[in-house]
């Protein structure tokens, strides 16, 4: 057996290959991809050209370093290169920046509540609006919306 392996090691390495990239399905996580992609590539070089074992080693663990490279490469380009609306993903107030809204209650001091959705979000204003006001979301501060009355 060890000497049909030998004998024919490109099927090891697209064995193994096949095997990182079955596994990866399984995960998806990303680690045995590059791993995988580097063995089948190495199964195929080796199947051309028949190396050593010590230079199939030195071949597969080069090419998963590329791989791996090259991906962390393009990956952080797209990070750099995300739109800023994708900054507010999962923080509601600073996706209500420069929404409208009329407000419920009147505002006393400045302050008060207004339902937003099914939610009442803490208010802060300039000066006193009454009730039914069009207002306009202009910043947020922890949990408090600012607002200003708008004028359409």
């Amino acid at each position: 057996m060890i000497a049909l392996l030998f004998e024919h090691a490109y099927i090891f390495w697209l064995t193994l290959g096949g095997l990182l990239l079955a596994a990866e399905m399984l995960g998806g996580n990303g680690y045995l991809l590059w791993s995988g992609v580097a063995a089948v590539v190495t199964g195929l070089l080796v199947w051309l050209v028949p190396f050593g074992w010590e230079l199939q080693g030195v071949i597969f663990a080069v090419l998963t370093l590329i791989a791996a490279w090259l991906w962390w490469l393009w990956l952080s380009r797209r990070v750099r290169e995300q739109k800023p609306a994708d900054a507010s993903l999962n923080q509601r107030g600073q996706q209500l920046v420069g929404r409208r809204f009329i407000l419920d209650n009147a505002l006393v001091n400045g302050r008060g509540h207004m339902r937003v959705g099914d939610s009442s979000w803490p208010v802060s204003a300039g000066s006193d609006l009454p009730a039914g006001s069009k207002v306009e979301v202009i910043a947020v501060e922890g949990i408090t919306l600012h607002i200003k009355a708008t004028v359409e």
